[in-house]
């Protein structure tokens, strides 16, 4: 028998999908101060417990990595987990088109991209076949910045010198058309990679560097917001396909107390995130339009480069323009 048919029949022999844990594999510290995905949780849970559903909450890594955490999630062995995009990506690499540079002005704009273009509908009928669905994308922090140990950047040509983490190809894409090299990092090797200069430097939102205790070596933050960093929720369709109606209304209405506590907090910590780093001893560069516009230019390279279908971009791109 299949794992994901013995997986099902032990969920089918409880009472209630909804009566048992549902667990969350957070992607970070618990802290709501510097993380927009906790606030999300926090937001979401509050709703699901006063219907009845028990959360808890699994601590970054504790059910082991991004694949497997997918795994776990197709069999139903997990609930819901905050992974990285590219868990979808790999199935329908058309959600890639979040992580274009300069597509949205800020995270708002991109809940109005994702509402508007049923991206949700589009994505799930892809990935349907795993067992999985996509329940929210949640934004980590505000915008990324470039974040170094050393050099303080302004303009592409400070970049000239620099080794950047990179993500993914996008990214080393991006990395090149600013003028810099990038490689590919797994995130728990970026502190020794940091300190040792195997990499100067990587793209994230001002809140990193402060909840993984980077401060100490990361001394520059440039303020290019050039992505919204984000994490997808992901959930076992066998979990949800399980509720009752009244459990899918209250994760419905989950979702969306999530959502809305996410971008509270959003626009609370939009400029005083700049000054925490400065607080940490980190040198915050306050890039003017212009500066910005240097990044914005050169980074439309990515667009034709041909890491996405030139139609999933101009999907992309419409969207973007029609809800800005």
């Amino acid at each position: 028998m299949k794992l994901k048919h013995i997986a099902l029949a032990a969920l089918m022999a409880t009472a209630s999908a909804a009566s048992a844990e549902v667990k969350i594999a957070l992607d970070g510290a618990p802290d709501p101060e510097v993380s927009g995905t906790y606030n999300w949780v926090m937001g979401f849970s509050e709703v699901l417990e006063k219907a009845g559903m028990k959360v808890r909450e699994m601590p970054r890594d504790s059910v082991g990595n991004e694949a497997e955490k997918f795994d776990q999630l197709s069999t139903g062995l997990l609930e819901l987990s905050l992974s990285d995009v590219r868990a979808i990506a790999q199935v329908d690499p058309f959600i890639y088109g979040l992580r274009l540079p300069y597509m949205f002005d800020d995270a708002a704009h991109m809940q109005r991209a994702l509402a508007d273009g049923s991206i949700f509908d589009r994505v799930n009928e892809a990935v349907a076949d795993q067992d999985v669905m996509l329940l929210a994308i949640v934004p980590i922090g505000p915008s990324s910045g470039i974040i170094t140990t050393d050099a303080a950047v302004r303009t592409p040509a400070d970049m000239a010198d620099l080794r950047m983490r990179a993500l993914d190809d996008a990214q080393i894409a991006l990395y090149k058309a600013w003028g810099s090299t990038g490689t590919v990092v797994p995130w728990g090797e970026v502190p020794a990679g940091l300190q040792t200069g195997v990499i100067d430097g990587y793209l994230n939102s001002p809140f990193v560097p402060i909840s993984f205790g980077q401060t100490d070596f990361v001394k520059n933050f440039s303020d290019s917001r050039t992505i919204i960093p984000i994490r997808a929720v992901i959930a076992s369709k066998m979990w949800y396909d399980g509720l009752s109606d009244a459990e899918r209304s209250a994760v419905t209405e989950a979702i969306a107390a999530g959502n809305a506590a996410t971008q509270a907090w959003l626009d609370e910590v939009s400029s005083t995130s700049l000054e925490a780093l400065e607080e940490k001893g980190v040198t915050v560069q306050r890039l003017t339009d212009e500066e910005r516009g240097a990044f914005r230019e050169r980074s439309k390279q990515v667009y034709d480069s041909g890491l996405m279908p030139s139609d999933d971009v101009k999907v992309w791109t419409d969207l973007s323009d029609a809800t800005r």
